[in-house]
Parts: C-alpha cells; sequence; structure tokens
C-alpha cells in the first residue's frame, strides 16, 4: 500500500491527499461517517492526520491515523509534533506506528505551547522538525538515535516535512528546503498556494533546492502543493493578514469582498468558484496537491470532482 502511495507520488501520476483534524474528544467515528458519506475516499490517494494544532488538544494523531487507515484500507500521513515530545517519546511512537504499517511520517516543528487551551501547558521542543527528520534517518538504517541496532528492523519509514508557500526573499525559504531534504526528506507540502506564478516559482525553487542538495533521497523527493479553499471573504483576509507564508492575490481579496456584499450564498459560490479554479490549475501544472478545509469533506470531495 505504502509503496503504491509514494510510487505515484513520485511519478506522472495525480496525487490528492486530505487533511482530517481529530476530534476533541474520545471517537473518531463521526469524521469517518462524513468521510463516507462524501465519497472522498475513493478519490484521493490518502489522507493525513494533524497533531494538536495550535497546540489545542485533539485525539491522539498516530492513534488517529491508524483508525482512518484501518477503515478506509488508504495509506495516512501521520503528523508528529517536536513541540509535545522528546527523542524517546518520538522514537518510541514511530516504531509503534510501524508495527500498525503507518509508515508516512509528516514532521512538524509544531505551533508554539502559548497558544494551547490547556493551563499552563509547557512544549518540549528539543529542536525543530529537523531532529524527527534525523530520528528517521536512523531508523530506516535499522538502528535508534544512538545507533543501537533496532530487533527487528522497521520497515521503511517516508519522511515529510513543511514548507511556506511565500516568502519576500524566496532564496531564503529554498534554503530551508534544502535543509529538510539535507535530512532526508522525501516530500516537501507547501501551505496554501493561491497564485499560478507562485506555484511555478516554488516548482522552480525545489527542482534547484533538490540540486544543492547533499541527500541521494533528495533526487525522486517530491513537492506537494497545499491548498485551503476559500469560501469566505473573512477567511481570505484572515489568511493573507494573519498568517505567514501564505500570499492570497488581491483580486481575489477584492473578488471574496464583493462577493460578501451580495450575501453568503454568493459569497460562498463566488468562493468555490475561484477555489476549483485554482485546484484545477494546480493539478494540471504538478498533479501533486494536499487539501486542507478543517474537515470540509463534502467541499473536498466537490473541488475534486
Amino acid at each position: 500500500m505504502f509503496e503504491t502511495f509514494c510510487k505515484n507520488l513520485h511519478n506522472d501520476q495525480p496525487f490528492i491527499t486530505v487533511e482530517v483534524n481529530p476530534p476533541h474528544g474520545a471517537s473518531l467515528d463521526p469524521i469517518i461517517q462524513m468521510i463516507k458519506s462524501s465519497n472522498l475516499a475513493s478519490k484521493v490517494s490518502g489522507f493525513s492526520c494533524t497533531d494538536n494544532p495550535l497546540a489545542k488538544l485533539k485525539m491522539s494523531g498516530v492513534l488517529s491515523a491508524i483508525r482512518l487507515q484501518q477503515t478506509f484500507g488508504k495509506p495516512v500521513i501521520a503528523t508528529m509534533s517536536m513541540r509535545d515530545k522528546n527523542k524517546l517519546s518520538l522514537q518510541s511512537e514511530v516504531l509503534g506506528a510501524n508495527d500498525f504499517d503507518v509508515r508516512c511520517i509528516l514532521a512538524l516543528t509544531g505551533d508554539p505551547a502559548k497558544y494551547s487551551d490547556q493551563p499552563e501547558v509547557k512544549g518540549v521542543l528539543e529542536r525543530d522538525s529537523t531532529l524527527l527528520l534525523s530520528i528517521i534517518y536512523h531508523l530506516n538504517r535499522g538502528v535508534d538515535y544512538s545507533n543501537k541496532p533496532l530487533n527487528p528492523a522497521p520497515k521503511p519509514i517516508y519522511p515529510f516535512a513543511v514548507s511556506n508557500a511565500y516568502a519576500k526573499d524566496m532564496k531564503k525559504l529554498q534554503k530551508r528546503i534544502v535543509k529538510k531534504l539535507d535530512y532526508g526528506a522525501r516530500a516537501i507540502i507547501t501551505q496554501p498556494v493561491y497564485d499560478l506564478e507562485n506555484a511555478k516559482e516554488l516548482l522552480e525553487l525545489f527542482e534547484e533546492a533538490k540540486a544543492l542538495s547533499i541527500r541521494d533521497t533528495a533526487k525522486e523527493a517530491q513537492l506537494i502543493l497545499g491548498q485551503f479553499p476559500l469560501v469566505a471573504a473573512k477567511t481570505a483576509n484572515f489568511i493573507n493578514d494573519k498568517v505567514p507564508g501564505i500570499h492570497v492575490p488581491k483580486e481575489i481579496i477584492d473578488e471574496m469582498n464583493l462577493a460578501s456584499m451580495d450575501g453568503a450564498e454568493k459569497e460562498k459560490e463566488v468562493g468555490f468558484t475561484l477555489s476549483k479554479r485554482i485546484f484545477d490549475e494546480m493539478m494540471k501544472l504538478h498533479g501533486k496537491v494536499h487539501l486542507m478545509t478543517h474537515n470540509r469533506f463534502d467541499l473536498c470531495s466537490e473541488l475534486i470532482g
């Protein structure tokens, strides 16, 4: 299953993944039912599970990934945040997930603990996401982080990483991509992209980054373009003004603002049309897209068509 998943990632086949946010509760059943109702599983290459985004309490991302994978028979990328785990816990969790055949791991530094909805939470943060990439590099060689042999050795693990989609100095963004490729990342998922020229620039920078990397695995590494569909003017303005690493073109913001003046239905209609156009352009340009919709699986299914 994972071999086919990664083969499709690295060749010319269409590759679409959808982000799943585990619940603030003790059952994944409602989310599973929403995915089934949307008929989404038949349209995507796989899913990803978040790990307490914005430091807000959610069900375990790794355990949710196991449940989703067993339910739908589709590979799930399990996100692991450096904020909440030291290198001992990280290794234990990756090894445990491996036994359940969850073998795609998205390494994140994680949002600061100060954003948490839990009292007096303290981040662990021994290092940024490159520590987890380094751990996976060791595990794939059959040893732990202290170079002690593992018995049995884990099945191959596929490390993913993330990148901003936009920066005033794109060469600095490229340097961060090179660093993650050097630590063994096999794929980089970007923040949402809303402009075709931005996407083209990212793809060009990524190809250059692969050539600059010291790691052999970088040669076949792949960039996955993120997309967060816009169905509200408020969201478009917030993302552009408040979320680092994302640029929403002024034309899109203006169009969404104008649509909002004619009511929620018009706003939603215009937003979906814009998002569908962007999704289709990204798929035509590159064919590798990661959808983030805050569990709006019906919207994902409609976008894919």
